[in-house]
């Protein structure tokens, strides 16, 4: 996707200005988790180091919650009219707020966790080195720590989902105006698949950092995990490209070009 963004001059509108940084956000995340999960598959040692766990725990929250706020960007811009020019600047707030609150978020969760004395037992039970396997191996308490996911994280999820789904509403409202069939159609099919994702990333995310202190269970996490960490990096790109007429046409016109050269 980034490629053919960079590739083609006619992607170069608001709409695959988002993708191209979702696309960045996936690859990044997916190279912090599932690379060391594949390994573990292959041998009996299944370790990490304590600064390898910091630096996982550091990139996944980055990654989760710039992932969340970008699509929540890129619904408040309305994918009816991405077409739109909007300045450059304000395209640019809209990224960049994303990675803003992603780093504060992080870095907030990471040092108030790994300040905390850690006791004998070192065996985490969890695929990932996520918060709350990680809480529960500490011999200090932990509140303030579960206090402030549920506080700032959930705040992260609660903000970017309403604005999703009060923009999806909008946009609802937006294709039943829609004078022809086939139009309103087209954008039904484009505004669903992306409702869809958007809707197994946040079903995911809500049971694990927004929830009672109560419920609590590290089996049942690790199993909603793989769908924020395995399923949705790979349904990203068949969602937004490869259901996209304009992103095939220009992945056909790359590699024609592509061919052409190759005989000259």
């Amino acid at each position: 996707m980034i490629i053919l963004i960079r590739l083609n001059f006619c992607s170069h509108t608001l709409m695959y200005y988002f993708l191209s940084h979702l696309s960045f956000v996936d690859i990044r995340f997916s190279s912090v988790v599932n690379h060391k999960m594949l390994a573990d598959f292959f041998t009996e040692q299944k370790a990490i180091s304590f600064l390898g766990c910091a630096l996982q725990q550091w990139f996944s929250g980055l990654f989760v919650a710039i992932e969340c706020l970008l699509l929540a960007s890129m619904a408040i811009c309305n994918p009816l009219l991405y077409s739109v020019a909007i300045s450059q600047r304000l395209c640019i707030q809209l990224v960049a707020g994303p990675y803003t609150v992603g780093f504060l978020n992080t870095m907030t969760h990471t040092t108030a966790a790994f300040r905390l004395p850690f006791c004998r037992s070192q065996v985490i039970n969890h695929f990932v080195c996520d918060l709350s396997p990680l809480l529960s191996l500490m011999c200090a308490d932990t509140q303030i720590n579960k206090l402030l996911v549920f506080i700032v994280a959930g705040a992260i999820l609660v903000v970017s989902s309403l604005t999703i789904v009060i923009s999806y509403f909008y946009i609802l409202l937006a294709i039943l105006r829609v004078c022809s069939a086939a139009g309103r159609c087209k954008d039904f099919s484009m505004c669903s698949s992306c409702f869809t994702a958007v809707s197994i990333l946040y079903g995911a995310l809500f049971p694990i950092y927004v929830r009672p202190g109560a419920v609590f269970s590290l089996n049942l996490d690790k199993v909603v995990s793989i769908f924020y960490t395995a399923v949705i990096p790979m349904l990203n790109p068949l969602i937004y490209s490869l259901r996209n007429i304009e992103v095939k046409a220009a992945m056909c016109r790359t590699i024609t070009r592509r061919k052409f050269c190759i005989r000259r």
